[in-house]
């Protein structure tokens, strides 16, 4: 008996010792949504996606700027020509060497398109508020994604915790059940019942532990970590207060990324349906050069060499009066489309509104569940501290303490998932309102 308890008792001090050891950094949630939004590859994919978009709204893809085109070229001909004169006279000249050369630089201008320009380069402006919206979502959507695998790693920590203590528990009882069977008190059925809770506990322990380690890579894998590094996690949860949430949801429609989206695609399409217009009215361009071309010529020619330099400009007036019917038909359709983006916002309305009163229900429902959870994991505390009491005095059997201590187990853990099924409703639901990114976390 003595030999047992030292063992007990350095198994205990190593046991606090390689806690110390293995003492891992805390990754705050804070900490993870920094890291998230730094290094995962979706969002750095839809910020390059705002980048390409900012370029494309800038003043050089507008159309308002004049191009500028440089030209130079060369000629070489050699030939055998025969001239006749108005006075009856020839010349022939065997292998007459001709050669040009020229360079010019041209300038267009549009000055005036009918406003289609005006109306794409606003268009494109929007686009790039469009980009921006896409963007947003692609980080809310991540952010849920980084939540909903930070609290599977939170609520597997827990869970091995309670699992942990389980197992300690029906260690101790098999070392009670032990002495009891050296003095009498029982039967050898009542070890061998504690051996096999003990290996039931272990496998619980260890699949746990190992579900444990895949959740930490998943969570590496959202945050662009190294997938072997190894942390612990904050599994404190505070809910956002009643009013604050009912604030969000009366003002969701204004908040909602995707109703935000689709405000924009109204503008967007306006706008092209503006710029299909412009084709009813003329256009008006510049055209100026810069030029130099010189010549060098044979006999027969009548000069011998030419160059020349100068300027030149020009303005041109075009309307398309008709083409066949094509800009009336891009014209109808712009104007449908515009129609269309409308009605497109109206269904989303409607959905966004459903979704949200969804959200909103499921989110009550779990807090509700939870606190029920709370109570039961009370009252099966409760339960397993009397069982553990009257078994120690041997008014019940070890299988109605083992059953006390099932009760327990389950409902610590259906509290762990209730807990943060709760609370990954509420970040849903802040979503959906357009305040995920605004709330602490």
């Amino acid at each position: 008996m003595r030999s047992m308890t030292i063992k007990y008792l350095f198994f205990g001090l190593f046991c606090c010792f390689g806690f110390q050891l293995n003492a891992q950094e805390l990754l705050t949630k804070e900490e993870a949504i920094r890291l998230t939004l730094e290094n995962n590859f979706g969002i750095q994919i839809a910020n390059n996606e705002v980048l390409v978009a900012k370029n494309n709204s800038g003043l050089l893809n507008s159309g308002y700027l004049p191009s500028l085109t440089g030209i130079a070229g060369g000629q070489y001909a050699i030939e055998d020509q025969t001239a006749t004169f108005q006075d009856g006279t020839s010349s022939e000249v065997i292998g007459a060497e001709t050669d040009r050369y020229n360079a010019s630089l041209n300038l267009n201008f549009l000055l005036f398109d009918g406003l289609g320009r005006h109306y794409n380069y606003k268009s494109l402006k929007e686009q790039y508020n469009l980009s921006e919206l896409e963007a947003r979502e692609s980080i809310e959507i991540t952010i849920l994604q980084l939540f909903s695998v930070y609290f599977e790693v939170a609520r597997l920590t827990e869970n091995l915790s309670v699992l942990k203590e389980t197992l300690q528990n029906t260690k101790e009882r098999l070392t009670r059940a032990e002495y009891q069977f050296e003095f009498g008190q029982n039967t050898r059925l009542e070890v061998l019942n504690a051996k096999v809770d003990i290996t039931t506990d272990s496998v619980n322990v260890m699949n746990t532990r190992q579900a444990l380690i895949n959740a930490k890579r998943d969570l590496n894998v959202v945050l662009n970590n190294d997938l072997e590094r190894n942390f612990e996690i904050d599994t404190i949860v505070t809910f956002i207060n009643l009013l604050a949430i009912e604030s969000y949801i009366a003002e969701a429609e204004a908040n909602n990324v995707t109703l935000l989206q689709a405000d924009q695609n109204i503008l967007i399409s306006d706008y092209a349906r503006k710029a299909s217009n412009s084709v009813y009215l003329p256009s008006l361009g510049l055209t100026g050069s810069y030029g130099w071309n010189e010549g060098n010529f044979p006999a027969t020619n009548f000069l011998a060499s030419n160059t020349s330099t100068g300027f030149n400009a020009g303005i041109n007036l075009t309307w398309n009066l008709f083409d066949g019917g094509n800009n009336i038909v891009n014209s109808k359709n712009a104007r449908i489309r515009f129609e269309n983006q409308n009605l497109i916002k109206q269904q989303i309305t409607l959905e966004v509104k459903r979704t949200i009163a969804n959200a909103r229900g499921n989110y009550e429902n779990r807090k509700k569940i939870y606190e029920l959870q709370q109570q039961n994991v009370e009252t099966a505390k409760g339960n397993f501290e009397r069982s553990n009491e009257r078994y120690k005095l041997g008014q019940i059997s070890s299988l109605e303490l083992r059953q006390a201590q099932i009760n327990l187990l389950n409902a610590q853990t259906n509290k762990n998932l209730a807990k943060y099924e709760a609370k990954l409703a509420e970040l849903e639901l802040l979503q959906l309102t357009g305040k995920l990114l605004d709330v602490d976390f």
